[in-house]
């Protein structure tokens, strides 16, 4: 499957990206030689390897979820450049 340049133009539309002639004339090459490479996958045979979600047998490591203690409310705001009561004291960012 080629690209051509009008696929280029409307990707560009898509994109709302404005494009020289040139410009058009070497997306549309550079996208066929991509293309290109990756048809190259097609030749490797596949059919006695397993389907994989991820490349590496890595997987999370989770801690144990359990309920702790807070810190104490003094300890929290005590480095609040502004607080209103028990609460940080933020600008308003919403009209």
């Amino acid at each position: 499957m080629a690209i051509t340049i009008e696929q280029v133009e409307h990707i560009a539309r898509l994109a709302k990206l404005e494009f020289t002639p040139e410009e058009k004339e070497r997306f549309t090459r550079e996208l066929n030689r991509i293309l290109e490479y990756v048809e190259k996958l097609n030749e490797l045979d596949t059919s006695n390897v397993e389907p994989l979600s991820h490349t590496t047998e890595i997987t999370n490591v989770m801690r144990s979820d359990r309920v702790t203690g807070s810190l104490p409310l003094e300890e929290v705001l005590k480095n609040a450049p502004s607080r209103q009561g028990n609460f940080f004291k933020v600008p308003k960012v919403v009209k």
